[in-house]
């Protein structure tokens, strides 16, 4: 059998190695030189990244800081009297003209004209003679309370209407505001309004119950029935007889309790046995017990927001 055979000149074999290995060579340093790129652009990406995360941490503290300094910020002279007349519920002492002389109109009936400050949203003002509720925005620089143009809700209120017209007319545009709270005393603040035509309105503060129980109020409707009864636990004391009332978002009842005695107080509700009411009440959570029994959720005290129905009962 004939086998043929390629013979290459052994001089070749040393010259085809080299090539071989230089081949070689080629490819160690391209495979070397992708990994090192790949390698060069995942750190830089990392890196990148790291940069990113902490400018967005340098940038979150910022804001911290800078909400915090708001916070710590200290109020103005203003703000600190705004936050001051907030507290309380303002109620006509008496009111004068530029001459000194009463203004009959609402001397007569200055236990329900009212004045309020409010903070929510803008600042402004909540004024009343017991019929339309008023409100206006309002500014303080200094002692000059600023108001601008009022709203009103539209009720018709008879014999109320010049005394309504009156106290807006003297709440309108700029007067020069004085207070006095005496700390050591029991006496009630005393706020003294001079309106831009001379006229002077002097009012007695009595504390919001937000302010005095630091809370803020829960709204419940309670219906309650003209005849009062002899506590059980103490008949020689009359307990108000109340029933739970719910209304829908439509302002449609929805549902009534059974009556329950109450043997607390209802601040501001003056009870005249003459009539079925539903009261619109504000409920703040107290740390001792407000009533004399236990079928009424004793922790809490009542106040009374306005009332919403009243009967006649024969």
């Amino acid at each position: 059998m004939l086998t043929n055979k390629l013979n290459i000149p052994s001089l070749f074999w040393p010259s085809m190695l080299a090539v071989a290995l230089a081949l070689t060579a080629c490819s160690d340093n391209s495979t070397s030189s992708d990994s090192d790129s790949k390698t060069t652009t995942t750190d830089n990406s990392a890196a990148q990244q790291s940069s990113n995360n902490e400018e967005g941490a340098r940038n979150k503290g910022a804001d911290s800081m800078e909400e915090e300094s708001a916070l710590l910020e200290p109020k103005s002279v203003e703000q600190e009297r705004i936050d001051t007349l907030s507290n309380y519920r303002w109620i006509l002492s008496k009111a004068s003209d530029s001459k000194n002389q009463p203004v009959s109109a609402l001397n007569e009936i200055k236990e329900q004209v009212t004045l309020n400050f409010n903070q929510q949203g803008n600042n402004s003002l909540n004024y009343s003679v017991g019929c339309n509720i008023m409100s206006a925005n309002f500014q303080l620089r200094g002692d000059t309370l600023s108001t601008e143009d009022s709203m009103s809700t539209k009720m018709s209120c008879g014999e109320l209407d010049a005394a309504e017209n009156l106290l807006n007319q003297l709440i309108q545009g700029d007067s020069q505001l004085k207070l006095i709270i005496n700390e050591n005393s029991d006496e009630l603040p005393t706020l003294t309004q001079v309106t831009n035509e001379g006229s002077t309105l002097t009012w007695r503060g009595k504390l919001t119950a937000q302010a005095k129980y630091n809370s803020k109020g829960e709204t419940i409707f309670w219906g309650v029935a003209a005849d009062s009864k002899p506590c059980q636990d103490n008949q020689s004391q009359l307990c108000l007889q109340v029933k739970p009332v719910s209304y829908d978002d439509s302002g449609i009842k929805t549902s009534t309790g059974d009556y329950v005695e109450f043997a607390g107080t209802i601040d501001g509700y003056e009870h005249d046995g003459k009539h079925n009411e539903v009261l619109r009440l504000q409920r703040y959570k107290t740390n001792h017990d407000t009533v004399l029994v236990d079928n009424i959720d004793s922790n809490y005290a009542y106040v009374l927001d306005t009332v919403i129905e009243k009967e006649v009962v024969n």
